[in-house]
């Protein structure tokens, strides 16, 4: 867990709903942005559904929740439908907004290098300032310790 204070850079990213998503647009805001893996998998449905069961929470200190992978819209709009989740999946398949964040990393997987996203949670506030960052993050208690953060912004 690292804390930092610095201005995020702007970003545009294709959202559910058929929408885009903008840090700019959503200055004014607290903003949790919430990295995984990949779409319907198990830690990350358990991750979604902990943001869902607190999204009011979140809503509530003005608080946006955006997941972001590098899923297509199309798996984002069919995980989001089938989860229920309130909030928005941002797509990164060009893995732009992944690469601004430093959370690409190589993994192991059945004996394989890959690349993949470090399941990682940053927290901008209404300024566009970076304020905390979880980075290879445990699902278990995480949503919670977010959202006791942004209750101290």
């Amino acid at each position: 867990m690292i804390i930092l204070d610095h201005e995020v850079s702007d970003f545009v990213l294709p959202s559910t709903g058929d929408k885009e998503f903008s840090l700019a647009a959503n200055v004014g805001k607290n903003l949790v942005i919430y990295f995984y893996p990949k779409d319907d998998t198990p830690g990350c449905t358990t991750e979604g559904q902990d943001f869902c069961a607190h999204w009011q929470a979140f809503s509530e200190k003005n608080c946006v929740i955006v997941g972001v992978s590098r899923d297509s819209i199309t798996s984002h709009g069919n995980f989001k439908e089938k989860m229920k989740f309130p909030f928005e999946l941002l797509s990164d398949e060009d893995e732009k907004v992944c690469k601004l964040f430093d959370i690409l990393k190589m993994k192991n997987m059945y004996g394989k290098q890959i690349l993949s996203i470090e399941r990682s949670t940053f927290v901008i506030d209404a300024q566009g300032m970076l304020r905390k960052e979880w980075r290879g993050v445990k699902v278990p208690g995480h949503v919670q310790e977010v959202l006791d953060f942004v209750t101290t912004l």
